[in-house]
């Protein structure tokens, strides 16, 4: 696997990002870790909605502060999948299957060792917010999700049905 960085987004991925976006919108495939990407007809609606979640003081009502970050290859600056940091769970939606961290790789860049890696990096910003615990889910059919969360200390917890499907419960100490 070659090195990757997680860097805020910001305008000069705008390409990458809309066409991360549009793979996604393609293959209707879960965008875990985007925030509301698929939901916004913008690239700039959708950066302002990101940078709005990172700062406690403008997250919108019902929501909580979450870091996005982009997970860039040092070598050729290609993006290469997305991750999020919620900073508490104190929500209906992510103390029950939502969790801390939600990702996505870009579906060409899969089995790489890519989710691994973010994951394991973005539990370190985990760590730097005060977070002891960290609750990672995936759903019950994800095993590539699954493997990412235990080779990052993921102990199981329980599954819970959330619209028809299972989602898995994991915990990570830090």
């Amino acid at each position: 696997m070659d090195e990757i960085r997680l860097l805020r987004p910001d305008e000069s991925y705008r390409e990458q990002i809309w066409a991360y976006r549009a793979r996604f919108m393609e293959t209707r495939e879960d965008s875990g870790g985007c925030g509301s990407l698929l939901e916004c007809d913008t690239f700039e609606e959708w950066l302002r909605n990101t940078r709005a979640l990172a700062d406690p003081a403008t997250c919108p009502e019902g929501y909580v502060p979450a870091d996005s970050y982009l997970a860039v290859r040092t070598g050729d600056n290609r993006l290469v999948g997305m991750i999020d940091l919620r900073h508490h769970i104190d929500h209906p939606v992510l103390g029950t299957w939502g969790g801390h961290i939600g990702y996505s790789v870009h579906p060409e860049e899969r089995r790489k060792g890519y989710a691994t890696r973010m994951l394991q990096m973005d539990l370190e910003n985990a760590r730097r917010l005060g977070i002891s615990r960290v609750l990672v889910t995936c759903n019950e059919d994800n095993i590539a999700s699954e493997k990412t969360i235990l080779k990052n200390g993921g102990v199981y917890d329980n599954m819970v049905p959330v619209d028809g499907r299972m989602v898995k419960r994991f915990w990570i100490k830090l």
